[in-house]
Parts: structure tokens; sequence; C-alpha cells
């Protein structure tokens, strides 16, 4: 048994001292959250709730796939809203990347997000 660091190149840099996802060696890729920082700027994605959500869902694809894992294989997502009211329009842009074979999921509204994001999202996954 033993963790192994992903980072994704494709994927925005952290900001902070933490990697974009562990591989436990047990068949489980654990994310950190994703928030909608573009990779090619290092900034939030303008554009609402809509964009942001999507850039999270790219953050994801790239972390996931650096992990050999999928949206296909997530058993389980958090999703951390700045305010409940967006979450009908998330809900929307989840199913697409989510929707089939939904994981089991949580959602909460948090005081606030890093850089001021609208919106994070974190998984596990099968490898």
């Amino acid at each position: 048994m033993s963790k192994k660091v992903i980072n994704a190149e494709s994927a925005p840099a952290a900001i902070g001292p933490y990697s974009h996802a562990i591989d436990t060696g047990l068949g489980l890729i654990f994310t950190s959250g994703q928030i909608p920082v573009d990779p090619a700027t290092g900034e939030i994605v303008e554009g609402g709730i809509e964009a942001q959500t999507e850039q999270v869902f790219a953050n994801l694809k790239a972390v996931l796939e650096a992990a050999g894992s999928s949206f296909d294989k997530v058993v389980k997502a958090t999703v951390f809203l700045q305010d409940m009211k967006d979450f009908a329009t998330v809900n929307g842009i989840y199913a697409k990347y989510l929707g089939t074979d939904a994981p089991a999921r949580s959602a909460v509204q948090v005081a606030g997000l890093p850089k001021g994001s609208l919106v994070e999202i974190e998984v596990i996954a099968l490898k």
C-alpha cells in the first residue's frame, strides 16, 4: 500500500501546499477541490457561474486524466457554492459531466472560496 502524488500539467498550478490528487494505491483517487482558474492565466474565468462551473469541470478532467481516471469512474462529489441560488445552474452543468450513473454527492453553501470563486468541486474516483 502506498500513496502517489498526482499533479496535472494541464490543470492550474496549486495555490497552496497541496497536490492536485492522491492515488491511494487501493484503486481510489482523491482530488483536491478545483476552482475556476484558467491554467493559462492563473486567473478566475469571467462569465459568471456557468463559465466558472465549466472551467471547474475542465480542471477536474485534467486532474482525473493525469491520475488515470475519468468522470465515468467518479463515486463521490462535493460541490461548494458561494451562493445556493446558483445550485440549479451548477446542477445542470454537473449533469453533463456526471449525470450518467451519477455518483453520491453533497452540495453546500460556504462563506467564501479561494480567489473569490463562485464554485469549487472535489471528487473521489476509481482508478
